[in-house]
């Protein structure tokens, strides 16, 4: 598939390993950085989502997500995602990804509204109190650091399907990041995965890369 990431936050909590490693399913190995796991909240919008080749569809091919992940090696060592959950705004992109990728998605009425010097994302699960509401403020480029390239050079993602691992490959140019600051985040979408942060995140902001995300693969 190719889309577009547009208008993306990274909010970022150290973890610790065990906790991770415990959530993690056979095969997969927590990744750190100076010895701390971490936990990435991450909103954004996809945009022009299509196979080669083919046309976008209108409605279906822009919509709003937010994903809780962490970062992983495989059973060959290679760098990848792994998601607690992912939030969508489109019911045919989350039926299709839980069944063709075996990714955790939800539904979820979610709202991004973009702008020159802030951005505000909304999402609330259906059926659910789950919810993330953020306002960030945004700020100059930055050069990509050794702790931004851990979180975001990474090019492929993880899954568990029927209960096998697989995994796909993933394409981008590198991350154009700004510096971000949170004016509010009002969210229990780490809770509802299990997960308990604490402090201040670490926040980043990029305006757009253009993706191509690989068929899922088994992983030996």
């Amino acid at each position: 598939m190719l889309q577009n990431w547009e208008w993306l936050t990274f909010l970022h909590w150290k973890y610790d390993p065990a906790a991770i490693q415990g959530m993690l399913p056979p095969g997969l190995t927590v990744d750190t950085f100076d010895g701390s796991a971490w936990i990435g909240l991450v909103p954004f919008v996809i945009t022009e989502l299509r196979v080669p080749k083919t046309p976008c569809i209108p409605w279906l091919s822009k919509f709003a997500e937010t994903n809780v992940r962490t970062y992983v090696r495989g059973p060959d060592g290679e760098p990848g995602v792994w998601f607690f959950t992912l939030e969508a705004a489109r019911l045919p992109a989350v039926s299709a990804a839980r069944a063709s990728f075996g990714l955790p998605y939800h539904w979820a009425r979610m709202r991004v509204k973009p702008g020159v010097t802030r951005v505000i994302y909304s999402s609330r699960r259906y059926f659910s109190a789950t919810h993330c509401n953020l306002r960030v403020s945004i700020g100059d480029p930055i050069p990509t650091g050794d702790l931004a390239q851990f979180f975001t050079a990474r090019f492929r993602l993880y899954a568990q399907r029927f209960n096998r691992l697989v995994f796909a490959d993933i394409e981008h140019e590198p991350w154009p990041l700004q510096t971000a600051q949170i004016a509010d985040l009002d969210e229990n979408l780490l809770a509802a995965c299990g997960l308990r942060v604490e402090g201040a995140p670490l926040a980043h902001y990029a305006r757009i890369v253009h993706t191509r995300v690989g068929r899922p693969a088994l992983a030996r």
